[in-house]
């Protein structure tokens, strides 16, 4: 214990965090999984650009992530007049709102349709899976040297947490390489639910673990950091992020909110309008969040990549989301909280508008494709932008995926083009030097 200078900082790490979920029956979520992430040296510019007029309504996001790429002509531009070989057997259908049509996938979304904003010119300039996820969701195409902060890291770290017994950023169901806090520190990053209809595993005490005995570990653990620490925490941030994420996790196990990450709460009406698929119960999760103060939620809903068999896989996939999605903006709705709640949907990129014949399939296809907004001061049944008559190229008001995130940062009244420093002093924004929010779409 003298010679603390030659302690192995990561198998210290690992014995804490054994020893977290052994001796106080608490598993440190997503932050440990960036504890080591350097810190942010922020730059703020004396006088940011302010949010324009009909931003910063939204109090929280709900981001609903296809990952795959889902098809946009099947979806969100469908393409009546489009030969067959490009629109298939996917109808074009009307909805609540003047000139907005969809596929005929999505008939329960087409009676919220006046809730809603299609962007149909998204570009972006990463085709593949991996690149196109991390750039959606950060604005900054990957690089080997960092990990940029996704856009949930970007709205935690410049609004400040509304609920101080629950994190600010949950993602529920992610899948592999989401990006996280990036470079901020660990305060900034998401508790993961792996499963929403399982709660929040691993915070409560162990039964045979009562409160006074709690404490006293709790007590012991800092007895035994206390050397380690008065040596190591000035100069050491990991050192003082570790002891932040602790302390995190315990304020988690004795918040009054936790019940928020029971499902069995809602009654089966509710159950029964979202859907019984495990995506649709992460939406009604999000739900619960949103209403307890949570700022952004990110749902992952896998498996649209459809190199074949693209109609069956709509068939399947589609009726999903458009429950879930509609019954969200009900809810939300009669809840009072669609005005300060951002709902996206977003995903990697859109498919081929010529179908793959032999395999009745749409490949990869980031030239042109499809988004949705909701909520948050968004002024509902608008289509922003557009593409030609098959859907493959953007012929009016393309926009970016900074320009996209740009948009979410303004709905919430963060400024986009606030400036941070990385570690390696390299500045940064939330939408990239280049993205401009889309003012046009909010009401």
């Amino acid at each position: 214990m003298s010679d603390l200078n030659k302690f192995d900082e990561v198998n210290r790490r690992s014995f804490m965090a054994s020893a977290a979920r052994g001796c106080l029956g608490v598993t440190i979520g997503g932050s440990a999984a960036e504890l080591y992430a350097p810190s942010v040296h922020a730059a703020d510019p004396a006088d940011p650009t302010p949010v324009p007029e009909g931003g910063g309504k939204a109090k929280s996001v709900i981001y609903l992530f296809m990952a795959g790429g889902m098809t946009h002509l099947d979806t969100f531009d469908p393409k009546p007049e489009a030969p067959e070989k490009f629109r298939g057997p996917t109808e074009t259908i009307k909805t609540k709102a003047d000139g907005l049509r969809l596929g005929h996938y999505m008939p329960k979304l087409a009676g919220q349709a006046d809730k809603i904003a299609l962007v149909r010119s998204l570009t972006s300039t990463q085709g593949a899976h991996g690149p196109g996820r991390y750039f959606m969701r950060t604005g900054y195409a990957p690089r080997a040297s960092i990990v940029h902060p996704s856009n949930g890291a970007w709205i935690t770290r410049l609004k400040k947490r509304a609920n101080e017994g629950l994190p600010s950023f949950v993602t529920v169901g992610p899948g592999n390489g989401h990006p996280g806090a990036g470079f901020f520190e660990p305060q900034y990053a998401p508790l993961p639910v792996g499963d929403a209809t399982s709660g929040l595993q691993n915070v409560r005490r162990l039964r045979h673990v009562s409160e006074g005995q709690f404490n006293k570990q709790l007590a012991l653990r800092q007895l035994l950091d206390k050397q380690f620490d008065k040596q190591f925490h000035r100069g050491q941030k990991n050192v003082r992020a570790y002891n932040q994420v602790f302390e995190e996790a315990v304020k988690l196990m004795n918040s009054e909110d936790l019940e928020a990450f029971d499902l069995k709460k809602e009654n089966a009406k509710v159950h029964a309008a979202y859907g019984d698929h495990s995506f649709a119960q992460g939406v009604l999760l999000a739900r619960r969040l949103v209403e307890r103060g949570v700022r952004f939620i990110d749902v992952e809903f896998g498996g649209f990549d459809w190199h074949s068999d693209n109609f069956s896989q709509c068939e399947q996939k589609l009726p999903v989301l458009d429950q879930a999605l509609s019954a969200l903006l009900q809810d939300l709705e009669g809840k009072g909280l669609l005005e300060s709640t951002l709902v996206v949907v977003a995903t990697e990129f859109g498919r081929s508008p010529k179908i793959v014949q032999e395999r009745s399939g749409r490949n990869h296809f980031p030239k042109a494709f499809s988004c949705l907004l909701a909520g948050g001061g968004i002024r509902g049944g608008q289509v922003y932008g557009q593409t030609d008559e098959t859907g493959s190229n953007v012929v009016a008001d393309p926009i970016t995926i900074p320009d996209f995130n740009a948009t979410i940062g303004c709905a919430m009244g963060v400024p986009h083009d606030l400036t941070l420093m990385s570690p390696s002093r390299r500045p940064f924004k939330l939408g990239a030097r280049e993205g401009k929010p889309l003012t046009k779409l909010f009401g």
